[in-house]
C-alpha cells in the first residue's frame, strides 16, 4: 500500500495528478473527523473573530496567518461574518480551514503523515527525505464554501530545485456539486507562474496570474478515503460550494529535505528543519 505502480507514476508524469482510491481506512477518516469536531468545538470565535473582520487589521491578520506555521490556527470563510461583525451562523459552519501544523501536534493527523504506507509514496515518488511543510483541514461548507482560484502549489512552497508535491485526502465525499479539485492536465510542464513572496511589507505574488481557458480544466471527483497525489506545477482549482453538503479534506504539503534548498522568501520561515519522514 502506498507504493505506486509503473502505470500509476507514468500518469502522473503524463497529467501531474493521481488519484489513489481508498488510501486512508475508515477509520482514519473518522478518526480526523471527530478529532477536528472536538478542536472546533473547543474553539472560541471571539478571540480571533476581530482580526477577519476588520480589514485595517492587516498586521495583526499577517501575524496570525504567519504563526499558523507552528501551531493549530482556525480561519474563517470571508461570507462568515453579517456587517455587525458577528458571525452569521455556528462557528462549525463557518470555519474555512484549520492549520498549519496539524501533522506535528495533533496525534490523529500526525499518525496519517507518520505512517508507513505515505512515507512509501513519497518515496515512490523520487522523495530521498521527505517532509511535510504545512497542514490543512478544509471544510469547504455548504452554501458559503469559498472559491479557490487557480495556482501551483510550488508558488507557496519554492525549493531549489523544485520539490513540492500536494497531498488532498478526501475526508467526505467530493463532487462537482460541493467543490470537487479541477485541475488542467499536463500543464505541470509549462513550470512556475509566479511565486508567493514574504517579505518585511508582508505578502505578495511577485506578478498577476495569468487567466485560464475553463474548459482545460477537468473535475477530480473522489470518494472519501481517496487520496489526490499533486504536482508542485500543476494549475488547480477549486469552485464556490452552493451545495447543501461539506467538502472536508486534509491537504498537506511536502518537499525533499535531501538536495534541495528551502527558499528564504517563502511564507514559511521555519527556525528548524522539519523532522524528515523515513520508511521505518
Amino acid at each position: 500500500m502506498g507504493l505506486l505502480s509503473s502505470d500509476q507514476l507514468q500518469f502522473f508524469n503524463s497529467q501531474g495528478y493521481l488519484v489513489i482510491e481508498s488510501f486512508a481506512g475508515e477509520d482514519e477518516i473518522e478518526g480526523m473527523m471527530k478529532r477536528m469536531e472536538q478542536l472546533v468545538d473547543n474553539f472560541d470565535p471571539s478571540s480571533t473573530a476581530s482580526i477577519f473582520s476588520t480589514k485595517n487589521q492587516q498586521k495583526l491578520t499577517d501575524d496570525y496567518f504567519f504563526d499558523s506555521v507552528e501551531r493549530v490556527s482556525f480561519f474563517f470563510e470571508e461570507k462568515a461574518f453579517g456587517n455587525n461583525g458577528d458571525l452569521k451562523q455556528p462557528k462549525q459552519l463557518s470555519i474555512n480551514k484549520v492549520g498549519h501544523a496539524l501533522h506535528e501536534i495533533e496525534p490523529a493527523f500526525k499518525k496519517f503523515s507518520s505512517s508507513q504506507k505515505f512515507s512509501s509514496l513519497m518515496h515512490s515518488l523520487g522523495y530521498k527525505r521527505p517532509a511535510v511543510m504545512q497542514s490543512m483541514y478544509i471544510f469547504k461548507q455548504p452554501g458559503i464554501g469559498g472559491e479557490v482560484v487557480p495556482h501551483q502549489d510550488s508558488s507557496f512552497l519554492y525549493t531549489e530545485p523544485q520539490t513540492c508535491t500536494g497531498l488532498w485526502l478526501a475526508i467526505e465525499d467530493a463532487t462537482k456539486l460541493n467543490g470537487c479539485l479541477w485541475a488542467i492536465p499536463g500543464s505541470h510542464k509549462n513550470g512556475l507562474v509566479r511565486r508567493f513572496l514574504r517579505d518585511e511589507n508582508g505578502v505578495k505574488f511577485d506578478r498577476p496570474s495569468p487567466s485560464y481557458d475553463q474548459k482545460d480544466f477537468v473535475p477530480i471527483e473522489v470518494k472519501s478515503g481517496s487520496l489526490v497525489v499533486i504536482h508542485g506545477d500543476l494549475i488547480h482549482q477549486s469552485f464556490e460550494n452552493l451545495s447543501p453538503k461539506s467538502r472536508h479534506a486534509y491537504s498537506l504539503h511536502v518537499v525533499d529535505t535531501d538536495g534541495c534548498k528551502w527558499a528564504p522568501e517563502n511564507w514559511i520561515r521555519r527556525k528548524v528543519e522539519p523532522e524528515p519522514l523515513y520508511v521505518s
